[in-house]
């Protein structure tokens, strides 16, 4: 066979070679991806409760009590919270001074069930909290 009539193309060894490298790629972003994807639903869980504790702060201007509970303040999560997040609010107004509490339990079926930072929780008196103790759950 002369060079003109010879078919071009990929041999199997490179075929197999350009694989390898999309599959060693892949193993290395889809972990990082996933990270990403976590800390985005985390900070939207977080931002998510600070709006509850300023619509609890609003209520107890206006009520002078704090809301018993997210059906009592008339609000609900947002979808992407709502899909990893379980949101719960508990005002307690029977103590001197009233307080509440705003929690993010993540969802045992989402992808934020892996997530170490596990039930965050915001109070009255502007404490973040979360499950792991470190400071990256709320930043």
């Amino acid at each position: 066979m002369n060079d003109a009539t010879r078919q071009r193309g990929f041999t199997l060894i490179e075929l197999m070679i350009a694989v390898a490298i999309i599959a060693i790629l892949a193993m290395v972003a889809l972990p990082a991806y996933r990270d990403y994807v976590m800390r985005a639903n985390r900070t939207a869980a977080a931002s998510y409760l600070l709006e509850v504790a300023s619509l609890q702060e609003r209520n107890f201007l206006d009520a002078r009590a704090y809301a018993a509970d997210m059906t009592a303040l008339g609000v609900s999560p947002p979808n992407e919270v709502a899909a990893n997040y379980t949101v719960t609010t508990v005002g307690d107004n029977t103590t001197a001074p009233p307080s509440y509490t705003v929690t993010a339990t993540p969802i045992s079926t989402a992808p934020q069930s892996n997530d170490s930072c596990g039930i965050l929780t915001l109070n009255s008196k502007g404490e973040k909290g979360h499950a792991s103790g470190a400071n990256r759950c709320w930043n």
